[in-house]
């Protein structure tokens, strides 16, 4: 298709992706927000691409001698696919692996020690989203297609299989028959047999197949009656690739902040109890079991807090370890005094250096964004000693706001921005750190609204195309701002601008910059002196 080129683009090879970007179904804590647990630098890159990756492998019943890769040269994955981990995390996808797999960063030897032939072409093709996959995969057998996006912080969507439009987002157990023709008997065959969410039945030119959302696969006993009867002639099983499933007729109470509030009008609940309450209805789950699920999620982020303070080592980065120093001048008193903005930097720095090192982290919401969040709610929650309890309150707090901006705006710095991924972070660690204080349910969106107020604007422009220069620096500036506006809105300041209005906003503007300041390492610091010199150096000493 043609792409609508900015007139103030700074670099020729980036265009104006106009999608939606957003997963097709409404969007979870657990799925959207505070996850995926994953390694590597980038969530939209790496946890991402080993979903696709996993869905590929399924298209195939597992069998792949043959891949081809395309990523069209207006997107942001024809710079960037190979420093910020998409061929790593795609390769590590298609061998079955997970996206906290510690194999991944050996997944390139792995995929070929495994007798797959793979070949990245940067080439021409219908895209409309900066982070668009193109699959074609082959065996001895048969040979299918998938065209797939990235939308940001891991969430994907499968929107062409074999040249047919679909819509798959990971959150099904997806089942396709595939016909020599269209038979309507088949469709309802299946609603009377089998209790399922929805059967679509999809032809286009010679390929026919049915598709099947349900919450488990099909029994073997029901596929072979489907195979005897209506002459199916191919059965592929696809697995969920998110922890959190949709479900047929699923509703929430909300969806952003002003239909919260108006529900909230007569049980004056805090962000958190709003928050548990909009998780409950989404995954069909417990308060105890989004407790628990949120304390996993934090141990996880604790444990990558202690990592990066002992120390990480990789080769492929461009800063070492730096946040165990930061902890021995801070205990030596040789730091200007910060009080509980040191310990917020240093859980922050420590965070960036196990991703950049790929530790297990949990993209919050994003891996670039990791930083933020984890660092300003737990570094404050150590530095006063709160139980558990508080911890998750406060986490619950900043996945309520996550959610309605990933379902108004985007977290994708490939269409927003960094204010898309460290502005989000910010507003959600200014809600964590109003609750951890025990403030009020309007306190907390009003001190998100003034973080993200804060962070407009703000470029995605990494250095050397690895998330670490200046991402590091905007984590900690994400951080910060969320301590001051959180302290802000505890003493009641005016927020002013509502925070739908400033999520809507948030939107306009990644819409509005440059396509070369969105990630694509065309423009900003990326293309300085030192970063080509540093990304050339780089290069040299990994292969």
């Amino acid at each position: 298709m043609e792409f609508e080129k900015r007139l103030n683009m700074s670099c020729q090879n980036c265009s104006d992706f106009s999608s939606e970007n957003k997963s097709t179904g409404l969007p979870s804590i657990f799925n959207d927000v505070l996850g995926p647990v994953m390694r590597g630098p980038s969530s939209s890159h790496c946890a991402a691409s080993v979903r696709i990756g996993r869905m590929a492998r399924d298209l195939m019943g597992g069998k792949l001698t043959d891949v081809l890769i395309e990523f069209h040269p207006d997107g942001s994955l024809a710079t960037t696919h190979e420093s910020q981990g998409s061929d790593m995390g795609l390769f590590g996808g298609l061998l079955g692996w997970d996206a906290a797999d510690e194999r991944l960063v050996d997944s390139a030897t792995a995929i070929k020690r495994a007798g797959i032939n793979v070949e990245i072409k940067i080439s021409q093709f219908e895209a409309d989203h900066p982070n668009t996959y193109k699959l074609t995969l082959k065996n001895q057998r048969e040979t299918h297609e998938m065209i797939a996006l990235s939308t940001g912080g891991g969430i994907i969507e499968v929107i062409k299989i074999d040249g047919v439009e679909v819509s798959m987002a990971g959150d099904y157990f997806e089942t396709l028959l595939y016909l020599n023709s269209e038979n309507a008997k088949l469709v309802d065959f299946l609603n009377e047999k089998f209790v399922c969410d929805a059967v679509i039945s999809h032809q286009k030119n010679r390929v026919n197949f049915v598709e099947i959302k349900a919450q488990h696969f099909p029994n073997e006993e029901l596929l072979a009656q489907l195979k005897t009867k209506f002459n199916v002639r191919q059965i592929k099983k696809i697995s969920p690739v998110l922890p959190v499933l949709s479900r047929k007729d699923l509703t929430v109470p909300f969806l952003n902040c002003t239909e919260m509030l108006l529900c909230n009008q007569d049980e004056n609940l805090s962000l958190w109890e709003l928050a548990v309450k909009y998780e409950s209805a989404r995954g069909n789950i417990s308060k105890e079991q989004i407790f628990a699920n949120m304390e996993n999620i934090i141990g996880i982020m604790q444990n990558g807090i202690e990592t990066g303070i002992r120390g990480t080592d990789f080769s492929d980065r461009i800063l070492g370890p730096q946040s165990g120093n930061f902890q021995q001048q801070m205990q030596a008193g040789r730091l200007l005094d910060g009080g509980i903005l040191n310990q917020i930097i240093l859980y922050t720095t420590a965070l960036m250096e196990s991703k950049s090192s790929m530790q297990t982290i949990v993209a919050a919401p994003t891996a670039g964004s990791c930083g933020a969040l984890p660092g300003a709610c737990l570094g404050t929650a150590d530095a006063l000693e709160l139980p558990m309890e508080m911890r998750i309150k406060a986490m619950l707090a900043a996945g309520i706001i996550g959610v309605f901006i990933a379902e108004n705006a985007t977290f994708a710095a490939e269409v927003g921005g960094c204010q898309a991924e460290c502005g989000s972070g910010s507003a959600m660690a200014a809600a964590a750190l109003v609750t951890l204080a025990n403030g009020s349910c309007k306190q907390a969106i009003d001190a998100a609204s003034m973080a993200l107020q804060n962070t407009l604007g703000m470029i995605c422009d990494p250095v050397a195309n690895r998330v670490e220069v200046p991402c590091l620096g905007k984590n900690v500036i994400a951080a910060s701002n969320a301590l001051a506006c959180a302290n802000m809105a505890l003493a009641n300041f005016d927020a002013v601008i509502p925070l739908d209005e400033v999520i809507e906003t948030l939107d306009k503007v990644g819409k509005m910059l440059p396509a070369g300041l969105r990630c694509t390492a065309c423009a900003g610091l990326s293309v300085t002196r030192t970063s080509k010199k540093i990304e050339a150096e780089l290069k040299r000493k990994v292969h």
